[in-house]
């Protein structure tokens, strides 16, 4: 088992009852389980692809995740224009992976820019008692701040299941 589900740092007490308090615990337990997928891994650990021809890794993940916080919460929701984290050298998406190298500078920056971007979001989010309110997206739609959230969730959630199927290969550990 990945953890003792007694001291489980996911679990935090009784189920919330509202809609916004289910939606921002969902995405913290989700942020905190990538965390924990990636810990006690070296920079070669981290870095290791998947299968060939794919770039992913768990830093990839890492680095990809940091750039999805700052375009929903960043861009989206606040209108700030901030560029990507992580862009290949011709200027096209896809730095995030393709950057994800084995060197201790890489995944400390990776992690800095990861939990600077979440931060950032949280403090957006504590701010923001509507799920209605409206953020708008580069090509012009609107989107409501419930949607932003709940397209958070299903996108940790879909690489935490990458981050598991990568961890059991590097290592051997899986678990919840």
């Amino acid at each position: 088992m990945w953890v003792d589900p007694e001291s489980d740092p996911r679990q935090v007490g009784p189920e919330p009852v509202d809609e916004q308090t289910t939606l921002l615990e969902y995405l913290r337990a989700y942020r905190l389980t990538l965390e924990m997928k990636c810990a006690d891994l070296d920079a070669e650990q981290l870095a290791a692809r998947s299968v060939p021809p794919s770039t992913m890794s768990l830093l990839g993940l890492v680095r990809h995740m940091a750039d999805v916080e700052r375009h929903w919460f960043r861009r989206v929701m606040t209108g700030e224009e901030v560029p990507r984290r992580y862009e290949r050298e011709d200027g096209g998406p896809g730095g995030a992976w393709s950057g994800a190298v084995a060197d201790p500078s890489v995944v400390a920056e990776a992690w800095d820019a990861w939990r600077e971007e979440v931060a950032i979001a949280d403090r957006f989010l504590a701010g923001a008692d509507d799920l209605g309110m409206l953020g708008r997206t580069p090509d012009g739609e609107t989107v409501p701040l419930r949607s932003v959230l709940v397209h958070m969730i299903e996108e940790y959630a879909r690489h935490c299941g990458h981050a598991d199927l990568l961890r059991e290969r590097i290592d051997g550990r899986v678990g919840q």
